[in-house]
């Protein structure tokens, strides 16, 4: 029998044996009887900062005869019976022409993997370059200030995530997120990620992990088509026939196409204005904009744990706040990077895009997040279904111009944001963006119903984390590509509205926020299309 054992308190430098003997003294059991003892889950506790210790569930494999009270589990609510998750792959019959995946992100990539395994040989499109030519060009980007349109932090294999934290957080409970962890530790990433609370790979570590994935789906069959853009379909009487695809080249060809995933994430501005002239059904979807917030990493890891900040067992801390404002308006943090950087991720001429990116160890001398406020399609001053795209591309374009020129970023100290005058200098916190930065005032380039909101919703959540306010926190703008401002309509069965055959997946599609959500979208989709093969297919 298998059980979890959940809130066990643990010490911060607790072993296995301990875990073991709680799980045994709650179950009521000899440690001889469990065969097995492994940690399922693990948290951090710092609601009393005397007591910063871990929350952890074990999962218990118990010797066979070994029963479990029934007066046990009735008084214990914090055991449960429990089976061993195994993925199992949907029974289906070969297609009689190749799936085609586009867009090689986290969505993407999972529904190929998926697709491969099943013996389909999915064809994979990816506008970007392979992540190895990838991060030499991200890199390029960094030092020189030459963007390549199709290779960056939001193009290529791997997806925007691959240069983030590698944040594994997800806000749904579907239990193929255990089958997309289970796949990231095959392909190399680290084993913690399942069972901490808040597990994340690193950019550093990502790349050799999406390599192995890619190494794999092809292995079995697949194939990975780097430098090819969708850019148009063939449907006839709604169904899908075939697609076009681009080459870095300028050269096209027409490609058979019976099943697309589409999962191009939410940057992919072309597709949605390609997907309009199809009349595929597309519509406003709310999404937030900001900034990138930085402070020191030293004074968070004391605002969260107090006397135990810097124990090696904790690692740099992070923190989650939401607060809504009298105005209606919701602001919030989102992607915080523990010991991170703030990084250039524009993937368009004479626009600045940030984000936060983070190392495994988090040990970097900021931490940062973004620090958002929530927009709904009364504020894009269009019905278009594009018009939050349209949005988004006019503060980039007025962030490009704040900063002067080559990408540089337009940033504030937070105590001059709060004053209303520009900054000519820096604090004890300095800013890490990528491509630097010019001091100004943030009030000039982003429109007063969002300085206002960023304004209030500070001083608020400066209420909730002790120094969150600190006058010397940095604030770089402008963070617009936290999720997609687009959602491409679909049916139940996952096809999109009068196109059989096409799959809206992930993030881009606007169904999911963030690498594991979009993973396991993908994953759905794969399985929406190998269901298909136990009917007859239209040829």
């Amino acid at each position: 029998m298998v059980y979890h054992v959940s809130e066990i308190a643990l010490g911060l430098n607790s072993d296995e044996q301990e875990l073991t003997a709680h799980a045994a003294k709650r179950l009521h059991v000899k440690e001889q009887d469990i065969v097995s003892c492994r940690l399922y889950r693990r948290s951090v506790d710092a609601r009393r900062k005397e007591n910063v210790h871990f929350t952890c569930t074990a999962e218990v494999t118990l010797r066979p005869g070994i029963q479990i009270r029934r007066s046990v589990l009735q008084k214990d609510r914090k055991i449960q019976e429990t089976q061993i998750y195994q993925y199992q792959l949907p029974q289906s019959r070969p297609l009689a022409v190749r799936p085609v995946v586009a867009g090689f992100g986290p969505a993407g990539l999972f529904a190929a993997l998926i697709l491969a395994q099943a013996g389909q040989k999915p064809i994979v499109l990816e506008r970007g370059a392979s992540v190895e030519e990838r991060q030499k060009n991200v890199q390029q980007f960094w030092e020189s200030g030459v963007l390549d349109p199709t290779s960056n932090v939001q193009f290529g294999e791997g997806g925007a995530g691959t240069f983030s934290d590698g944040k594994l957080t997800t806000g749904t409970k579907d239990p193929r997120i255990r089958h997309v962890l289970e796949s990231f530790v095959q392909a190399g990433a680290p084993e913690c990620i399942l069972w901490e609370a808040k597990p994340h790979i690193g950019t550093d570590k990502l790349p050799s992990v999406v390599k192995t994935l890619r190494e794999k789906i092809i292995a079995l069959g697949g194939e990975v088509r780097f430098h090819s853009t969708l850019s148009n379909l063939s449907l006839q009487n709604g169904v899908l026939r075939s697609v076009t695809v681009s080459q870095q080249d300028g050269n096209q060809y027409e490609l058979p196409c019976r099943h697309l995933i589409l999962a191009v994430g939410h940057s992919a501005r072309d597709t949605f204005d390609m997907l309009l002239k199809n009349q595929l059904t597309l519509q406003q979807k709310p999404f937030a904009v900001g900034v990138r917030i930085e402070h020191l990493q030293t004074q968070i890891d004391k605002a969260q744990y107090g006397a135990a900040a810097g124990d090696p067992a904790l690692g740099a801390s992070n923190y989650k706040l939401a607060v809504h404002l009298q105005n209606g308006r919701g602001v919030y943090t989102f992607c915080m990077c523990p010991g991170g950087t703030v990084v250039a991720a524009a993937s368009e001429d004479k626009r600045v895009v940030t984000n936060g990116m983070s190392v495994f160890a988090r040990d970097g001398e900021n931490a940062n997040a973004a620090l958002l406020v929530g927009l709904t399609p009364e504020d894009f001053g269009s019905s278009s279904p594009l018009a939050g795209i349209e949005l988004q591309r006019t503060l980039e374009s007025r962030a490009f111009e704040a900063g002067g020129g080559s990408y540089l970023a337009p940033v504030q100290r937070l105590g001059d944001f709060l004053e209303g005058r520009a900054s000519i200098a820096f604090g004890r916190v300095k800013p890490t963006y990528s491509r630097g930065v010019t001091g100004t005032d943030l009030h000039r380039c982003l429109p007063h119903f969002l300085t206002e909101s960023l304004e209030q919703g500070v001083r608020q959540m400066a209420g909730r984390l002790q120094g969150f306010d600190d006058p010397d926190a940095l604030l770089t703008a402008v963070e617009s590509r936290s999720s997609s401002s687009v959602r491409i309509v679909r049916t139940e069965n996952l096809t999109a509205i009068h196109a059989e055959g096409l799959y809206p997946c992930g993030e881009g599609a606007g169904y999911a926020g963030g690498i594991v959500s979009a993973a396991v979208d993908g994953i759905r989709c794969a399985e929406a299309i190998l269901q298909t093969t136990t009917k007859s297919e239209v040829d």
